[in-house]
């Protein structure tokens, strides 16, 4: 590509992630229309994207991560937190734990009451079902024939197993599919993985249109800012080589760069709160306030202890093993590194009170010292314990015009009191987990909090020093129909046209669970706006929201 091109395509998608792959690849199903496709990063061919057990490898690696940091935290005593993002074909799913969870019934019904018309859990269900290739077949709440494989985790360990049993003897309901009628409870997960291969948006989407002529990928291809005739949307402006270059969208340019990376390219575009944006000598093309505010993301802390018995992951992360497990996947696709050992966990209530499960656990047969970075060398078990609908509000704004500067990035974490309250109940929630008959033939001494850790000065003490995200950020360009909304419900940008947004940040809360699967199921849905397509006729389906009880969704919003 030289830097004298100039181009022009009806349409310009900025991302390839979990929401640009899809919505450049359904675009180019038309096949009158053309489609450029950028991406930051580069192409996903290397082995180690493919291989599900090297997740913790990539989410490391600057070659295909953004690498951000938050501010430093108050309530977490001054830390800044890594967030690792996707900067690769795929995004954030060719980086995440390639856990496939829809969220609850209820956050969609919550979405109409936030201004989100049409995004009801009638009108959702039929695109998480289009998505899909669900191992276990079709049903009202399961789809086959899509484009991203869904397999379910087992007992790939004896402690996989007693978790499920553990989590029963603690009086916890057994959910048979927590993305189906009931998530309220202990259960297998589901996942992106077939064959031993992780499955990302790159892989479902791009690579069986990568030969059409209508659609164009570019990567290592960072976009600036989006230009404007007036109000409208006409391209977009990127780096390459140390030199800019300007293509331009005949119809729509759609942002699809995340949380973070989308509301920067609008604030640097002239899209954004009017005051900040004059401070930073940047044209005002729209004055939209809530350009980068209203972020949201889950929290999480590892309630961890020894094992007993030399049966967990440990053993595999020796030179040999590790050599033996990579060739064994290598030839075959098999063994240890053919899974990411994320198998099982649960959706629990914190608060009582709460109309749906309102906390996660990821159950996995292993330890660190409370970081990815830093493995404790020793046998044991973990749960990732966190919250689900925080209370605690951040943002998402410029460090300068400099489109070369990330972010500032401010989530606030556990600013509000009642975020504190549901984290120590989760900790005791897992506490009694693992407490259970099922765990003693494995259960050694608690790593952390640490035996010792039981009132509320200490457990604030062990949440202050090892709370951490849950790499879900969301919600920074909030969907609606109010004044302060940033996107309409088809993602239309307000007060200008030309634009649109599909990613975490449009959400206008947070869902209950991992966002990967419910970003997808956006791209799809706002695919179909974007080409003029009727949307997918609403499915209704009786869903449970605490084991015991039963409900139907709402009725299809219009």
């Amino acid at each position: 590509m030289k830097s004298t091109e100039s181009s022009t395509y009806d349409y310009v998608v900025v991302g390839a992630g979990s929401a640009g792959a899809i919505i450049a690849a359904r675009l180019s199903d038309d096949a009158d229309v053309s489609v450029l496709l950028l991406e930051a990063g580069p192409d996903d061919g290397a082995f180690t994207i493919r291989m599900p057990a090297a997740v913790s490898i990539n989410i490391k690696r600057n070659r295909y991560n953004w690498q951000f940091r938050t501010e430093p935290q108050a309530a977490l005593g001054g830390r800044t937190l890594y967030q690792p993002r996707g900067k690769v074909l795929g995004g954030s799913s060719s980086l995440n734990g390639m856990i496939f969870i829809r969220g609850h019934a209820l956050d969609y019904d919550r979405w109409v009451d936030e201004g989100a018309t049409g995004w009801s859990y009638a009108d959702v269900v039929p695109y998480f079902k289009r998505i899909e290739d669900f191992c276990e077949g079709a049903d009202p709440y399961r789809g086959v024939g899509g484009a991203i494989p869904v397999t379910r985790g087992w007992a790939s360990s004896p402690l996989h197993a007693a978790f499920i049993e553990a989590g029963q003897q603690a009086g916890h309901p057994l959910s048979a599919d927590v993305n189906g009628r009931q998530q309220h409870g202990v259960s297998y997960f589901d996942k992106n993985i077939k064959g031993g291969e992780r499955w990302s948006t790159s892989r479902g989407y791009l690579a069986p249109r990568r030969s059409r002529s209508n659609l164009q990928i570019l990567t290592n291809v960072a976009v600036q800012r989006v230009i404007f005739d007036k109000r409208t949307a006409t391209g977009v402006e990127v780096s390459f080589g140390g030199g800019t270059q300007r293509f331009s969208a005949a119809r729509e340019v759609i942002l699809c760069a995340g949380t973070f990376n989308t509301p920067k390219i609008l604030m640097l575009s002239g899209v954004g709160k009017a005051d900040d944006l004059k401070r930073l000598a940047i044209p005002v093309i729209e004055d939209l306030p809530d350009v980068g505010a209203n972020l949201q993301d889950h929290t999480e802390v590892h309630v961890q202890y020894r094992c007993t018995q030399p049966i967990t992951l440990f053993r595999e992360l020796k030179p040999l093993k590790k050599l033996y497990n990579g060739i064994h996947w290598l030839i075959d696709r098999g063994g240890q590194a053919a899974t990411n050992h994320y198998d099982t966990g649960a959706f629990l209530f914190a608060d009582d009170s709460a109309p749906h499960p309102d906390c996660q656990l990821h159950f996995v047969p292993i330890v660190y010292n409370n970081s990815v970075e830093r493995r404790v060398d020793c046998h044991g078990f973990r749960v990732h314990a966190g919250p689900m609908r925080p209370l605690s509000r951040g943002s998402v704004s410029l460090r300068s015009a400099d489109p070369r500067d990330p972010p500032v990035i401010q989530p606030n974490y556990f600013t509000e009191a009642k975020d504190w309250c549901n984290m120590r109940r989760i900790v005791d929630l897992s506490r009694d987990i693992f407490a259970q008959k099922a765990f003693d033939a494995f259960r050694g001494p608690e790593m952390s909090p640490g035996a010792g850790v039981r009132d509320r000065g200490a457990m604030d003490d062990f949440i202050r020093e090892w709370g951490d995200t849950g790499y879900h950020p969301s919600s920074t360009c909030r969907m609606g129909t109010d004044d302060r909304a940033v996107v309409a419900p088809d993602g239309s940008v307000r007060g200008v046209t030309g634009l649109r947004i599909c990613d975490a940040s449009i959400m206008p809360s947070i869902v209950s669970g991992n966002l990967n699967a419910p970003v997808m199921m956006m791209a799809e849905k706002i695919s179909d706006l974007i080409r003029g397509r009727q949307p997918l006729p609403p499915e209704r389906v009786s869903v449970v929201a605490r084991a015991g009880e039963k409900r139907q969704t709402e009725e299809a919003s219009t």
